[in-house]
């Protein structure tokens, strides 16, 4: 099968097309062949020379976490799933590739109204979101403020959060406002002065905080949320004991994704896709999601 993979640590130079090994399901496990997968910052991070917690890397590595497709081979035990099933699901490092195996506990049915590109970005973004919100005890009456509203994890919190009767406040460059109007939340230009732009439009206050984004998201969610325990970091893990905010790590599972889906389905949610690239051009891809500005989420389509 052919995959994009690191044989060394870089810039997005490094991910090669190549050909390896077609996978073979273990019993409990599915091959899925893959239609699409997302491409994010954890992706990029990894190639350019960061080892995940608790994961060994051997090159050649293949990169992706996120994908969908279609199940053609089931492991010995497997139930509940049928050769030519489509499911989208989740799998460390392994999705930028034809073929795949995956625990069958890690993949769901696709809804039948999701494109394939937009499955394949779903899980990683909204299982983050969700993940989130639950920890910061979002719900009715909250003024939830996000930090990178219009990127991949920031749309799907906008969403849910609404969808579970908050507040939504979203940070943005001025071209994402009418997208983040779109979602129901409340846009706000970051940068020098946010805290003030923020206490106007949300005279009674904030009561809780996701930042998606580092540096001086930290810094306004701190000034505006008086429970810190009620401030959220994706991506600012070095600050977390000193500021005494929470770290927040996506907690997957197929309960969590069914969930999220089911909600895609009576479309109380939608996926924003930037750009579809083709595997051969994954290079490309990382280089997108390394701007920092996609609306979103890049994918991968995989033939």
């Amino acid at each position: 099968m052919l995959a994009a993979a690191i044989r060394t640590f870089g810039g997005p130079e490094v991910l090669e097309v190549t050909e390896l090994d077609t996978p073979r399901p273990s019993p409990g496990e599915v091959r899925v062949r893959v239609k699409a997968a997302g491409a994010q910052a954890y992706d990029c991070a990894v190639r350019a020379g960061w080892n995940p917690p608790g994961m060994t890397l051997a090159f050649p590595q293949v990169l992706g976490n996120d994908f969908a497709g279609v199940v053609d081979e089931l492991g010995e035990g497997v139930t509940g799933f049928s050769v030519g099933d489509e499911v989208l699901g989740w799998a460390v490092l392994s999705c930028y590739a034809q073929y795949l195996v995956v625990p069958a506990d890690q993949v769901v049915p696709k809804p039948a109204n999701m494109p394939w590109e937009e499955a394949g970005a779903f899980s990683a973004s909204a299982q983050t979101a969700h993940t989130a919100l639950k920890a910061l005890e979002v719900g009715p009456g909250d003024t939830l403020l996000v930090h990178a509203a219009a990127g991949g994890v920031g749309t799907i919190t906008a969403q849910l959060a609404k969808e579970w009767g908050a507040t939504v406040i979203g940070t943005a460059s001025e071209r994402n406002h009418d997208y983040l109007r779109s979602l129901g939340a409340i846009p706000v230009t970051y940068g020098e002065g946010l805290a003030d732009r923020v206490r106007a439009l949300a005279p009674e206050g904030v009561t809780a905080a996701l930042d998606c984004i580092g540096g001086e998201a930290l810094d306004v969610s701190v000034e505006l949320v008086k429970d810190r325990a009620r401030i959220g970091t994706l991506v600012d893990f070095a600050r977390v004991e000193e500021l005494g905010v929470r770290a927040i790590f996506s907690q997957r599972s197929a309960e969590r994704l069914r969930e999220l889906t089911e909600l895609y389905d009576r479309n109380r949610l939608r996926v924003e896709i930037s750009r579809v690239f083709p595997l051969e051009a994954a290079a490309d891809a990382h280089r997108e999601v390394e701007t920092g500005h996609v609306r979103g989420k890049v994918v991968l389509s995989i033939d």
